[in-house]
């Protein structure tokens, strides 16, 4: 492959509680300036909120292990994409990120129970439901006509605008998720939930 590669080799990372139930360590996603993996090159093995600062812009990726949730604004914003293990050679027909990747998640294995608590408002109010598994409509199933916010228990997840895990996708970590609004996307209202499993 021709063009200029940059390597990311992140600080030595914190020490996690439990090892056993997450671990950070297994990922790697390489960036490239052009469609079809062509062009510079950014190789990264964390988080990064802003791929513009080692790339003019991203058109293509290859993860060659782990998961990576990647974003089409800086910081984590704006519209979502789940990325496994793979080539993925044109970032704009295939993920609808009109001005490429411009920065990406890093999500860690776990190995555990999940638990979610969706809510049908935002600040975890309205009806709320606890989920353990996936769930393909929180209407047929849950009587729930939105989700608007979600407490992330155990696990991590993946949440989808329609039902049967179609549409635009927000990825959610253990912890309070208020306002999807704040994560700078256009659709606020998920309507089917899904755990990531270690299986990318």
């Amino acid at each position: 492959m021709e063009g200029d590669s940059i390597s990311s080799v992140p600080a030595a990372a914190a020490h996690l509680t439990n090892m056993t139930t997450t671990d950070m360590s297994m990922g790697k996603i390489i960036f490239y300036e052009e469609r079809n993996l062509q062009g510079r090159s950014y190789e990264c093995m964390s988080d990064c909120s802003d791929v513009s600062s080692y790339l003019s812009r991203c058109l293509s990726c290859r993860v060659e292990s782990g998961c990576f949730m990647v974003y089409e604004r800086p910081n984590f914003m704006g519209n979502q994409h789940f990325m496994k293990k793979g080539e993925h050679a044109d970032s704009i027909s295939t993920m609808g990120m009109t001005s490429g990747i411009k920065s990406c998640r890093i999500i860690p294995m776990h190995r555990g129970q999940f638990r979610i608590r969706i809510f049908e408002r935002e600040n975890l109010s309205g009806q709320s439901n606890e989920l353990q598994e996936d769930c393909e409509n929180i209407l047929d199933r849950l009587r729930m006509s939105e989700c608007m916010s979600c407490n992330v228990l155990d696990g991590h997840w993946l949440l989808f605008e329609q039902p049967n895990f179609r549409g635009k996708m927000i990825y959610v970590r253990p912890g309070e998720h208020r306002s999807f609004r704040e994560m700078g996307i256009s659709s606020t209202r998920f309507m089917s939930m899904r755990r990531i499993i270690d299986t990318c």
